[in-house]
């Protein structure tokens, strides 16, 4: 009897870890839940698996004065070796590109004005 009580306890401690883990793998923050109204509108990526991987990325925001724009780029992926993550942040009530270009300029100049751009770097060492 001791012997099966202990094991239930074991089991119910598993079930918790495994569920406080399903838990968090499905509730990651996202540029959603940060202040200032950010939602991606354009993604391009370097085709190349070697050398860097590049990013660049075009956000709306609609709430420019409260918007968390650090947070917001620390939540865009990067990788070690020298790749690069470039955000760009457009207001959402101007006219905003739907597309980019991995080349620089990313986007037309002419008709779309950035209000903020940030870039993330991976480890050059990998450490």
């Amino acid at each position: 009897m001791q012997k099966n009580k202990r094991i239930w306890w074991i089991a119910l401690g598993l079930i918790i870890i495994l569920g406080y883990g399903i838990w968090e793998a499905f509730n990651q923050p996202s540029i959603e839940d940060l202040p200032g109204d950010f939602k991606e509108v354009a993604f391009v990526r370097n085709e190349q698996n070697k050398g860097g991987i590049i990013r660049v990325y075009a956000v709306t925001v609609g709430d420019p004065a409260n918007a968390k724009y650090d947070a917001c780029a620390d939540l865009f992926p990067t990788n070690d070796f020298g790749s690069l993550t470039k955000i760009y942040f457009f207001d959402k009530n101007r006219p905003f590109p739907t597309t980019l270009q991995i080349d620089p300029p990313h986007y037309d100049g002419s008709q779309y004005e950035a209000i903020m751009i940030l870039k993330r770097t991976g480890k050059e060492d990998g450490k």
